[in-house]
């Protein structure tokens, strides 16, 4: 969302609210709140919704709690609503879906593209050109001039409107796929995953770190619940939810904890629903390049409007000057008026032509057409701006696990009892020591293991304690056994700060036990004790703790993720309001957890290196853990800087701003120290894309030029915060986007090479000819014709060119890069030389050229010219196709678009010029000036070979300043 519209949503939320508590203030101001009964909210939506956005607690407590709503709403809170309930509750209650505007119709994008000034005026000049013509001519004659500018019209603004549509619906599309979220409920006493627009009120939903709380609902029951309301309210201190403050709204986060909701109130019953009804979008910003272009676009319109007034001065003061010498200055006829509209006609279509509307069209369409492909290759780009930067980024901070790797975890090895095991054999452990390991891995978890309708296991949660808790389930342990016999009395969630996750227990026989599992170093600092040989808890000597840290490197340099897992029994009774016991635990295993790396990882590392763009792995994991897979996928070299967070952290900011740089590994880090490097990257004028999936990670998403949020393993807050989410979570993907980046930047240098080249042409062709022989050999029909092949038709040539391999061999284009090359420019002044030149030998030596002879010559001659001119177009545009490459054709096939254009582009040269000669001010061409049009618009091609001889920019090579050898920039061969 842009900052304007979260601007406008905060302040309507804030009015809103006041507004609604108002009214409940009115209507609960005659009920005494003591007085509520279960039975009001019996299939009354409206009162149960009002109640929890008016934060009525006291009516809450006077039915009973969360438990009376439960009972209202006819839901047990063990078992969640019954999936045969569902449709009736959302007819009763409503479905989780917000009232949207209705999208605009093709017909209004019609309306829009008549709203261009310049067509408004030539719609004018037809209608008076027909109201003049039935006057001196008659009909039909006197209105084929004023129809074919009609009919031009008419074309230019149908492609531009079916362009747009197309644009608007593929977008929606994507909208949609942004809006796919999906939550965690129970429902028949089975917990699952469903989509949020499955929710019905009743449900109930369980929230962790991260998520977007999907609609409005009550606290049952959860552990250290922060919920961030900054996008509705604006503050930005998260608020704690209990029993005493039960109410959760829609469109929040979870910042930090986990709970369980209560749904209370779907859609557009919800405070988030009907203040989104209030508000629309403002759309999508524009690009920077957009924001360039359009600058362009002003400049080149300014000379074409001078042009254009130029044109019709001198146009008119040679008429003038001529009925002067024929003595008929006092003299006019209609005659007359209609040439001198024919001069204005033809001064405002120049402005027409002159005007590239197309630069901007040109990036819309590329960047929409790269999303759309992208979003086949599971990249959902959410702001348009990402490609376009993606294009020119020069540094990826990515994370290792589910990313690099496949996030498909198992345990490989464990240390336990003295003994290193391979968990693929578990072999049998003393009685107590694997009691008290089992009940640390099904006690210490946020994850679940559930069984469906069928009566299969599947576990619910993070691909690590799903690794974790499929071991233990390995090694016998019976998840809701234990569970059942052991109370939960607090639980501290793991969160990227503390590395750790703690829970404290009573067991059956009233012990309180606290356990904790995360980071080994940390775990192993937080133990005094250990589990020797024997299965008894002894001292743990330095001795021992030596041991214990070999053991963890050992894992680590086999490229295994560990985690520590230690217990420790409380003496007496447990203050729930205190912290989780730190110190004094005794250490029950080491675990080492495989993720294998993705297949053609090291293919991408490799793509990237090449294409200039350094690769930096920021992870949570060991440093030799994440050095060995470092390793293994090519990011770090034998010069490179492997470091852990909290050294880089420890640094000076002079020390950092050297380091960051060299730096290809950070382990152990935190959310701040990948924020603190992604600043000192950004400080060198790097260009910087960021990968995050946690809630932690969205400062650096947002510090960013680009982040990529993962979407599978990413939360709502990290998908909101990112520009690109990554569907399938790969690596790979994410070069993809770096790839089409490339290809959206090159291709809107390839139209604009080629729409300049009109440009200059077309000005300079009817300007001089206008001052030498007192006509334009280019009519307004003609003109139309031309602007529709280099803007609409144009724009979705080139711009939709998929990208090639050789685009990756090439360094990233610098922030502080001219857009317009100077080897654009040298295509450019070449081939518009070439035109000019010819067509000037045309307009001014064309009928003894060409042995033309009688009263047609004149009309054959400028159909020829036009003919001729179009041509060129047809043969440049297939130059454009590569700026610096001889080999234009490579990949033509593959672009069923361009040729498409192509294909229709001639075509309709042909009808124009042999079929609507009335319409278009042209005369039917005997073969042999078609096969000598066509033959001097080819020659534009050889010439296009000559000019990329020509060397203008000088291809060096470079050294990265990550010690990584750099492709050279410029000519890489043919």
């Amino acid at each position: 969302m842009s900052n304007l519209f979260q601007e406008k949503l905060r302040i309507g939320f804030l009015a809103f609210r006041a507004a609604m508590r108002f009214m409940d203030a009115v209507h609960f101001g005659n009920h005494h709140p003591e007085d509520a009964k279960v039975s009001n909210f019996y299939n009354n939506p409206d009162k149960l919704a009002s109640m929890v956005q008016g934060y009525h607690v006291k009516t809450l407590r006077s039915i009973g709690g969360v438990n009376g709503v439960a009972e209202a709403l006819k839901v047990n809170l063990d078992e969640g609503v019954k999936s045969t309930d569902l449709t009736i509750r959302q007819e009763t209650y409503g479905v989780n879906k917000y009232t949207e505007k209705p999208s605009r119709s093709f017909f209004m994008f019609v309306w829009e593209a008549l709203h261009d000034l310049t067509l408004i005026i030539l719609i004018v000049c037809a209608v008076v050109s027909i109201g003049v013509g039935l006057a001196t001519e008659g009909f039909p004659d006197g209105i084929y001039d004023g129809l074919g500018i009609l009919l031009s019209i008419l074309l230019v603004v149908s492609v531009t409107a079916v362009s747009d549509y197309k644009q608007s619906l593929q977008f929606k599309e994507l909208d949609k796929e942004k809006k796919k979220i999906s939550c965690q409920v129970t429902r028949d006493g089975c917990r699952k995953k469903v989509s949020i627009y499955d929710l019905v009120v009743g449900d109930i939903v369980h929230l962790s770190i991260g998520d977007q709380v999907p609609a409005d609902g009550i606290y049952i029951s959860g552990y250290s619940l922060l919920i961030d309301e900054s996008c509705l309210t604006g503050e930005s201190e998260a608020v704690h939810i209990d029993e005493k403050k039960p109410f959760v709204l829609g469109g929040t986060k979870v910042q930090d904890g986990s709970a369980k909701m209560l749904v209370a109130a779907v859609g557009m019953r919800t405070e988030w629903g009907k203040l989104m009804e209030t508000l629309s979008d403002d759309g999508e910003n524009e690009t920077p390049l957009q924001v360039k272009l359009n600058g362009v676009a002003t400049v080149i319109g300014k000379i074409g409007l001078v042009f254009a007034v130029l044109t019709f001065l001198v146009l008119t003061v040679r008429f003038l000057v001529e009925k002067a010498i024929r003595n008929e200055f006092l003299s006019w006829t209609s005659s007359d008026a209609l040439s001198m509209l024919d001069y204005f006609a033809t001064a405002v279509t120049i402005i027409v032509v002159a005007v590239p509307e197309g630069l901007p069209l040109a990036v819309t369409l590329s960047l929409a057409f790269a999303m759309k492909k992208l979003m086949d290759d599971k990249a959902l780009v959410r702001h348009l701006s990402a490609c376009e930067t993606m294009g020119s980024s020069t540094c990826i901070c990515t994370d290792k696990t589910g990313t690099l790797t496949t996030n498909h975890m198992v345990v490989d090895k464990t240390w336990v009892s003295g003994q290193i095991k391979d968990a693929k054999q578990p072999s049998e452990l003393p009685e107590n020591v694997s009691t008290v390991f089992l009940q640390c891995i099904f006690e210490c978890t946020g994850s679940e293991v559930v069984k469906d309708t069928n009566g299969q296991t599947s576990i619910l949660g993070t691909p690590t304690e799903s690794a974790i808790l499929e071991y233990g389930l390995l090694l016998g342990g019976d998840f809701g056994t234990i569970r059942g016999d052991i109370k939960l009395l607090k639980m501290e969630p793991f969160n990227s700060k503390k590395k750790i996750m703690s829970v404290i227990t009573r067991l059956s026989d009233g012990q309180i036990r606290a356990f904790c599992k995360g980071a080994s170093e940390i775990v192993l600092g937080m133990c005094d004790k250990i589990i020797d040989d024997s299965g008894e808890p002894v001292h743990m000597s330095e001795e021992k703790a030596k041991v214990i840290t070999n053991v963890i490197k050992d894992f680590a340099d086999m490229a295994l993720r560990t985690l520590c897992l230690a217990y420790l029994d409380v003496e007496g009774e447990f203050d729930v309001k205190k912290d989780i016991p730190a110190l004094g635990y005794t250490l029950i295993a080491v675990v080492g957890i495989k993720d294998p790396l993705r297949p053609g990882v090291k293919v991408a590392v490799e793509t990237c290196l090449a294409a200039g763009i350094s690769v930096r792995m920021v992870t949570g994991d060991n440093i030799n853990t994440a050095r060995a897979i470092a390793k293994e996928c090519g990011i770090l070299t034998e010069n490179g800087v492997a470091i852990e967070g909290p050294v880089f952290r420890n640094k000076s900011d002079a020390e950092k701003r050297e380091l960051a740089p060299l730096i290809q590994v950070m382990a152990r880090s935190s959310p701040t120290d990948k924020l603190e490097l992604v600043k000192n990257l950004k400080a060198l004028s790097e260009v910087v894309a960021v990968t995050g999936d946690g809630t932690n990670d969205a400062p650096a998403l947002h510090e960013s030029d680009i982040g990529f949020a993962m979407g599978i393993a990413g939360t709502e807050v990290a998908k909101e915060q990112a520009d690109v989410i990554v569907m399938d979570d790969d690596f790979a993907t994410i070069v993809k986007v770096a790839k089409w980046g490339r290809a959206v930047y090159i291709n809107i240098q390839k139209f604009v090479q080629f729409q300049l080249t009109v440009n200059i042409v077309a000005l300079m062709i009817n300007f001089v000819s206008a001052c030498i022989t007192g006509s334009a050999p280019l009519t307004a029909v003609q003109l139309l014709w031309v602007n529709l092949i280099m803007d609409t038709l144009g724009a979705l040539a080139l711009a939709t060119e998929p990208p090639n391999d050789g685009l990756m061999n090439r360094l990233p284009v610098k922030r502080t890069d001219s857009f317009i090359t100077k080897t654009m420019w040298r295509n450019i002044i070449g081939q518009s030389v070439y035109q000019m030149a010819v067509l000037f030998i045309l307009t001014f030596a064309g009928k003894p050229i060409l042995n033309l002879e009688g009263d047609n010559a004149t009309a054959i001659l400028n159909t020829f010219i036009f003919n001729t001119f179009v041509f060129c177009q047809v043969f440049n545009e297939i130059n454009s196709r590569d700026i610096d490459k001889i080999n234009i054709f490579r990949g033509m096939l593959s672009s069923w678009i361009f040729i498409v254009v192509m294909f229709s582009t001639v075509v309709f040269q042909i009808i124009i010029v042999e079929f609507l000669g009335t319409f278009a001010s042209t005369m039917p061409l005997d073969w042999d000036l078609w096969l000598l049009s066509i033959g001097i618009g080819f020659v534009s091609m050889p010439i296009a070979v000559v000019l990329k001889c020509i060397p203008v920019e000088m291809s060096v090579f470079k050294q990265h300043h990550d010690g990584y050898d750099i492709i050279p920039n410029g000519l890489e061969g043919v």
